[in-house]
């Protein structure tokens, strides 16, 4: 056994020797595996362990931070966050939470309600102050809904809402402890205060040391409210690319990682590797620059409605599936991912279908014509254009969409006269050039990206929100009727009322175009066998599971 481990490691060196974090070795995190310590690999680029400030974190903050409640605790029944039960009266508004009795912060400090109302009043108190928190995980968004929060005592939390809705369930924020943010300024919350680990928190997995871009190491909560999980601790690998963490899977130094297609295949056939697929809320889209005016792209085409749903027509989703994907998608439709089933539509009846012909007749017929036979179509003015098609993965939105994709589509936009370039750009720099034009984004043409959020409606919807340009929102585009229905079904939770405005909304903006959506990826991922048991089927990745529960073989 101990030759083996050996083995593990040296493997694990000559691997990261050729890899973008050669640094990483010399850090005591890398010892061998199976010591009980789990291993992750991902791509995943956290900037910060400050839930007020960041975006970029999600991994590994979900480990050590509860949500009240959140999407895996409403999905499975061994999954809770911060709250155990959970009920709403029958005027709607009125919502109850039974916190966990007993329950521990990390440090031995008492996790009550009274800490959910500090850290709701919290952000709740930044409304419309200059330093509003407003920026990151951790933020206002929602918070003109509540009437008010009340700690009936340390077990029992209420928040009534001022119209009937369900934010008080579907809210993604971290509770965070009183007794360490108190004191710390709403300004400093949202740009200075780094949160420096050790952590405290609530989850099973606490952040004990971050080093930026190689890796996070975490420690067992000895206050877990189910128990000390039985792993001796976690080490979340950061990597540049995915293909150190497929050779890391495949070699025994990562315990698990998530894979792209071609890696998905190789490693099905190791007898010591599950590889799985799992549908997600994961939506690969194209989406057009609609902003005038200031950060506009290169031409006013892609302001027009009738120019983009043209577009629409040169796009082959069932090609993009089989292709790029292999198989491992489904075709992109609508704003609504399968997996959001209460909501989902094919949209049957006004679904564009490929035909590059019919897309060439379209845009001849709103005036984008090759009026000198070049094979270049011109806009409406007659100059030629050419428009920049940048792509990439934003931190923490999944495995960004298959280089493939951008080249498809590309060789369909010649096809029809449109000449596109494509610009691969990581992380940072993409979030950067779609930050909404009064922050300085803009000036691109076309992106090739992907949204990750939750299947409630108005993270179904947010992708045509004016409240979200800029952020779940790179499209900029607005419309006042869209806004009219996402204002309506965040205040309801009558079911039946909900799918009709969601469905309204989705066939308004299918319609407008600002987005053609590409497809609805499932995730890869892979875990090996012979040193933890317990990793279950389901890794939906919105909660800390399966690290509660992970053994030792």
């Amino acid at each position: 056994m101990n030759n083996w481990k050996v083995s593990r490691r040296a493997a694990l060196k000559t691997l990261l020797l050729g890899s973008a974090a050669p640094l990483v070795l010399r850090s005591a995190a890398f010892a061998a595996s199976c010591d009980g310590i789990v291993r992750y690999g991902t791509t995943i680029a956290p900037d910060s362990m400050n839930p007020f400030a960041t975006w970029s974190s999600f991994w590994p903050l979900a480990f050590t931070y509860d949500f009240l409640v959140g999407v895996d605790a409403q999905r499975h029944v061994d999954r809770k966050g911060f709250a155990k039960e959970w009920s709403v009266a029958d005027d709607q508004l009125t919502w109850t939470f039974k916190i966990w009795p007993d329950m521990k912060w990390s440090d031995g400090q008492p996790a009550t309600a009274r800490d959910a109302a500090f850290t709701y009043n919290y952000l709740l108190g930044s409304v419309g102050k200059p330093d509003e928190l407003n920026i990151a995980q951790n933020n206002t968004g929602g918070m003109d809904q509540i009437a008010s929060i009340t700690v009936v005592d340390d077990e029992t939390l209420q928040i009534v809402t001022k119209l009937p809705s369900r934010w008080p369930t579907d809210n993604t924020t971290w509770i965070v402890p009183e007794h360490i943010w108190k004191g710390v300024s709403y300004a400093d919350a949202r740009s200075t205060f780094r949160n420096d680990p050790p952590l405290v928190g609530t989850g099973p997995m606490i952040v004990a040391e971050f080093k930026q871009g190689q890796f996070v190491r975490l420690t067992p909560n000895p206050f877990f409210r189910t128990g000390q999980p039985k792993a001796a601790g976690m080490i979340i690998q950061l990597f540049s690319t995915q293909d150190p963490i497929a050779q890391g899977v495949k070699s025994g130094s990562l315990d698990r990682g998530g894979l792209t297609v071609a890696q998905w295949h190789d490693l099905s056939k190791d007898p010591n590797i599950t590889v799985f697929e799992t549908r997600t809320e994961q939506r690969d889209y194209l989406a057009f620059n609609t902003a005038s005016g200031k950060g506009a792209g290169s031409t006013k085409a892609l302001q027009d409605p009738a120019f983009r749903d043209a577009i629409g027509y040169a796009i082959d989703q069932k090609a993009l599936v089989d292709r790029a994907y292999r198989g491992h998608a489904d075709p992109g439709v609508g704003l609504v991912m399968p997996l959001a089933s209460d909501y989902y539509s094919d949209l049957s009846d006004i679904r564009r279908h490929f035909d590059l012909k019919e897309a060439a007749r379209r845009l001849d017929a709103a005036g984008y014509r090759d009026t000198d036979g070049d094979g270049v179509r011109k806009d409406k003015e007659g100059k030629q254009f050419q428009l920049e098609l940048i792509t990439g993965g934003f931190s923490g939105n999944g495995q960004q969409p298959p280089n493939a994709t951008v080249q498809l589509i590309a060789g369909w936009l010649q096809q029809i006269g449109i000449s596109a370039s494509v610009t691969q750009l990581e992380s940072g720099v993409l979030t950067a050039r779609t930050a909404a034009p009064a922050k300085g984004g803009g000036g691109w043409d076309l992106l090739v990206a992907n949204a990750w959020l939750t299947t409630t409606p108005s993270d179904l919807l947010v992708l045509g929100s004016s409240k979200a340009i800029g952020i779940g929102n790179p499209s900029y585009w607005t419309n006042e009727k869209f806004e009219k229905y996402l204002s309506e079904v965040n205040a309801t939770i009558d079911l039946k009322k909900s799918q009709e405005l969601v469905d309204q909304a989705v066939r308004l903006i299918y319609t407008e175009a600002p987005y053609i959506m590409l497809a609805y990826p499932v995730s890869l991922s892979s875990y090996r066998k012979d040193c933890f048991k317990g990793w279950g089927t389901d890794l939906s990745d919105w909660s800390y599971y399966p690290l509660d529960r992970l053994a030792p073989v």
